[in-house]
């Protein structure tokens, strides 16, 4: 799409409503202008500084007069780390908006034909709900506007944090975040204190040199804690002494492990991962299952939300105990589980190895006979060779990645041809081009938004199709 650089001023334009990708919108010459953190109400004087062939992208240089709306910020960060852009928006308006969000994609981009659409399920918890997180060392932490990096001492450049957007190589560095539940906060800051205090060298994302690179925390409501420290190379009196430090310094980590990585990014799925001390699992439990996690295992990362969307899909299919289930994307088999004492017999399907063992292990565990799983790219498992030989089914649960199902997939489905299909989504989108095509044969017959991310504008949605 063609864009070109421009700088405009618009003095005194009034913010209409939210959009997409967290921004907010409104109009001028004819065409929409999106910018981010603002606030519907809101009276603001914008810059802009890029026109596309119909919309405009610029940001808030002033607000003029705050909208009725606009709530203070909680998070020292706001502005600059782009993870919670709707912390100025009231959590009930938020929930408004994800619906509309889904209307959107769904009836007047998708125009598909669907039931009225649920208002969003609220999240309990609107801060410290994730349970898990990632942050990132670098050498070169980023400084706001009028600050000289090479007037910073050197031991000051590093950061321990987020990526900020649009800079690959620029980490901001976190002094506390309000996602994860303690410790985390104190776990972060003491592998910067120990890290810098010791002379490790942060890593050089643009160069690709240094020793340590990133760090994972995970947490559960059970009090199980999991933390995995990556680094660059091996140095094995250096990396032990800082895990050592790390597991006096918080006895509480059940679950210590490290990661080699040499690759020049940060994606562990195909790194070994190397218990240091503890368990090579934590638990999270959810309605009387128990699921144990590994370092690469896939949970939902909003755990109170998680039982509340499983329990909604699990409505939608309308189980009997009599239904043979097909879990598509199954991951570590938490759906296929959660709804196997409904159903006669589940088959998850996942494209990755680890969390099929893991969805075995945890159906074992757990007591579950009739769960099967399978691993394999979904398009290349999912034939008719495979049904014939496993039972058609009578439904069929999806939960695919934000990308979507392959045509093929699609294809197999339809001529599969079960009762009823319900379609968890994270992305909205791709799930509205996906029900275009399922619909050649369904129709929708409910639509449930479900927040699994306060004060973001990403929401899940759940819909139930019903053969016609």
């Amino acid at each position: 799409m063609s864009k070109k650089k421009v700088d405009i001023l618009l003095e005194n334009i009034t913010i209409e409503a939210c959009a997409a990708e967290g921004k907010a919108l409104t109009h001028w010459d004819g065409a929409v202008v999106f910018v981010p953190f603002a606030v519907p109400g809101d009276v603001v004087n914008i810059r802009i500084t890029r026109k596309h062939h119909n919309y405009y992208e610029g940001y808030v240089a002033k607000i003029v007069t705050p909208s009725k709306d606009r709530i203070e910020p909680f998070c020292s960060h706001f502005g600059t780390c782009g993870g919670c852009k709707w912390q100025p928006l009231p959590y009930e308006l938020q929930l408004e908006s994800k619906r509309k969000q889904v209307e959107d994609q769904l009836v007047r981009l998708g125009h598909l034909t669907v039931p009225e659409i649920r208002p969003t399920l609220p999240s309990d918890k609107t801060i410290y709900y994730r349970n898990k997180l990632e942050f990132t060392y670098s050498n070169k932490r980023w400084f706001p506007w009028g600050v000289d990096p090479d007037s910073v001492p050197a031991e000051d450049k590093m950061g321990l944090g987020f990526h900020v957007g649009k800079l690959f190589d620029k980490v901001l560095d976190i002094e506390r975040c309000y996602l994860q539940k303690d410790p985390s906060n104190d776990i972060r800051l003491f592998c910067k204190e120990y890290a810098v205090s010791h002379g490790l060298e942060f890593f050089d994302i643009r160069e690709n040199k240094g020793f340590i690179r990133n760090m994972f925390i995970r947490t559960t409501d059970t009090g199980d804690l999991m933390v995995i420290l990556c680094f660059f190379h091996e140095d094995r009196e250096v990396r032990e002494a800082m895990l050592d430090a790390l597991a006096d310094a918080f006895p509480q980590i059940t679950s210590l492990y490290y990661i080699i990585n040499k690759k020049l990014n940060d994606s562990i799925g195909d790194q070994e991962c190397i218990l240091y001390k503890g368990s090579a699992t934590i638990r999270e439990t959810m309605e009387g299952l128990t699921f144990r996690i590994g370092p690469k295992s896939f949970y939902q990362t909003n755990s109170g939300q998680a039982l509340k969307l499983y329990t909604v899909a699990r409505d939608f299919a309308e189980l009997t105990g009599k239904e043979v289930v097909y879990d598509l994307y199954t991951g570590t088999g938490t759906i296929a589980q959660f709804v196997s004492r409904n159903a006669s017999k589940v088959i998850g399907i996942e494209y990755v190895p680890e969390a099929i063992e893991d969805a075995r292990s945890n159906a074992a565990s757990n007591g579950i006979t009739n769960c099967e799983f399978f691993a394999g790219d979904m398009k290349d498992v999912l034939v008719p060779s495979f049904i014939d030989a496993h039972g058609r089914p009578d439904v069929i649960i999806l939960d695919p990645p934000r990308a979507g199902i392959h045509p093929d997939v699609a294809k197999v489905i339809l001529d599969a041809a079960p009762e009823r299909i319900v379609y968890v989504s994270c992305n909205p989108a791709s799930q509205a081009r996906d029900l275009a095509i399922l619909c050649q044969k369904y129709e929708i017959t409910a639509v449930q938004p479900v927040d699994m991310f306060p004060h973001t504008q990403h929401v899940e949605n759940v819909c139930a199709l019903r053969i016609k």
